[in-house]
């Protein structure tokens, strides 16, 4: 057998026993040959190949293993990647000739490095997939063709960047166009007007809290960012509050549902691995990969710990699923679990959804029990995708909420008070569990206003309120935010440029144009 990592193949030796030599290919054995005419669109599009010196040595290794044997089984990732490294391995060994009659050459694919993921897969070999190793070839020409025509520009303008590609350049275009936008962008001023109610001394809520509100409606007219636009304005508006009486105009309760988020695929593991934890993609990938190819967790057992990292499938295997909805009920209880199997789907064109969502291999793994296994950062991301995992089988998040608006006796100034507290935590229960390994919340409604929310609903229509400080507060409207390696690869994402396998790569063009400055 024949894998991509020398990591992969210790683990799946460690698997299969005598019966199998597993063996790494360290990735691709050949590529393009770096020089003009490697693509030659007047020939059908035939390519010219080289094989790095290294990759001999891993070639002649493979050669030497297959003195004797039956079957060659090439288990390289299970992507375009994979299949065309597959590719690249027959395509040389039918060149050295070191593929005989004898030999049954398959393919088999794992989406997990476990052992009942590689015995199950040895099961269902197939032929290579000549769709994937097709869409390979198109892309490298693709590659090859644009970029080698914008390559010694780059040469010469930023040393160490090596060639330019369609991907790359799409999203440096954006970084760009969001560039020229800043720089265009000319700041208003607007203001926003805020006032502290008291009840009266007659009222039960007396000795409570002030309530705080902000003026939503003037004469009538229902105020948008920017209708206070000036200090002379806002200093008006303060005048007349401060002479004004007031009572509650209505009071609106209400309930939020907040669904669980979908499960982890490849670019919201980087966007949220960027906004919680700092990573930078390629290192977000590096953890990931650690992760997939597997970690030694005793003296004698090597497993993998999550699912292949490489996705935009939303999906998640029915076992997997029924296991995570039973762990759900086993930890949290039966009302905290989604009443039936949540499935996932993704609703975009290009979407190819050939692998299952990022997920532990085995839920019960819980992040506390990897402490001391793991390091740090690799603690931290897997803990990110149990946390995930979990919550995408479990029940909705519901948030009671209330909104008090508080007019003038003659109704020309309107202000809006609101407050929120959690009816039922659903989903949030696994960002809290501690014992787990979890410490952090993936939702902004962690700190809900219970004391504003409790003050709130028991007024009352009719309730008289005097008003307290009136505050004044200046604002200035902004730019569009510069991009972020996450919202980066999250627009990337929504316009359909590149693929899950592509993003760390395009973020390492992309800091060499900015350290060059230019």
């Amino acid at each position: 057998m024949v894998v991509e990592s020398l990591t992969k193949a210790k683990v799946i030796q460690n698997y299969l026993g005598d019966m199998y030599e597993v063996l790494p290919s360290y990735g691709h054995v050949r590529d393009l040959a770096g020089r003009s005419r490697s693509v030659r669109p007047d020939d059908d599009f035939s390519m010219v190949w080289e094989v790095p010196a290294s990759a001999w040595t891993h070639l002649k290794s493979i050669k030497v293993a297959l003195s004797g044997v039956e079957n060659l089984i090439l288990a390289s990732d299970p992507d375009r990647e994979g299949e065309a490294i597959a590719w690249h391995i027959i395509e040389m060994l039918q060149q050295q000739d070191a593929l005989n009659e004898d030999i049954t050459v398959s393919r088999v694919v794992f989406h997990e490095i476990t052992e009942s993921s590689i015995k199950s897969a040895l099961q269902a070999p197939r032929e290579l997939d000549s769709n994937l190793v097709n869409a390979y070839l198109a892309r490298r020409a693709l590659d090859y063709l644009i970029g080698f025509s914008i390559s010694p520009l780059l040469w010469r303008k930023l040393p160490g960047c090596q060639s330019a590609g369609r991907v790359q350049s799409a999203a440096l275009g954006l970084i760009c166009d969001r560039e020229m936008e800043v720089e265009q962008f000319e700041p208003k001023e607007y203001w926003t007007v805020g006032v502290d109610f008291h009840v009266s001394q007659s009222h039960p809520l007396k000795n409570k809290t002030s309530i705080f509100s902000l003026l939503s409606h003037l004469d009538s007219r229902k105020l948008n960012q920017l209708s206070i636009s000036s200090i002379i304005e806002a200093e008006a508006i303060k005048e007349r509050i401060s002479s004004s009486q007031f009572k509650v105009l209505a009071v609106k309760m209400g309930k939020v549902t907040k669904n669980p988020p979908m499960p982890y695929i490849t670019s919201t593991l980087q966007q949220d691995s960027a906004s919680k934890l700092n990573f930078s993609t390629t290192y977000t990938m590096k953890l990931a990969q650690k992760l997939y190819e597997g970690i030694k967790l005793s003296d004698k057992e090597a497993t993998g710990l999550i699912t292949y990292m490489r996705t935009d499938g939303l999906n998640i295997s029915n076992e997997a699923a029924n296991d995570i909805h039973s762990f759900v009920k086993e930890r949290y209880g039966n009302k905290f679990a989604s009443k039936n199997l949540r499935k996932y789907f993704k609703k975009v064109k290009n979407a190819q959804e050939a692998h299952e969502a990022i997920r532990p291999t085995n839920i019960r793994r819980l992040p506390s029990s990897l402490n001391g296994i793991l390091d740090d950062d690799a603690l931290k991301l897997y803990t990110l995708i149990w946390a995930r995992t979990m919550a995408c089988q479990m029940e909705s998040l519901l948030i009671d909420t209330v909104q008090v608006d508080i007019g003038s006796m003659g109704g020309d100034l309107v202000l809006r008070s609101t407050g929120s507290k959690v009816g039922f935590p659903g989903y949030q229960a696994v960002y809290k569990d501690k014992e787990a390994g979890v410490n952090g919340n993936d939702d902004k409604v962690e700190d809900v206003t219970q004391a504003c929310f409790d003050v709130l609903r028991k007024l009352k229509v009719e309730d008289q309120l005097s008003s307290g400080e009136v505050e004044l507060r200046q604002h200035h409207t902004r730019p569009p935010p510069r991009y972020s390696e996450g919202s980066l690869v999250k627009k990337l994402e929504e316009l359909g440029i590149g693929r899950p396998s592509t993003y760390a790569s395009i973020m390492k063009v992309l800091q060499i144009v900015g350290l060059t400055g230019t």
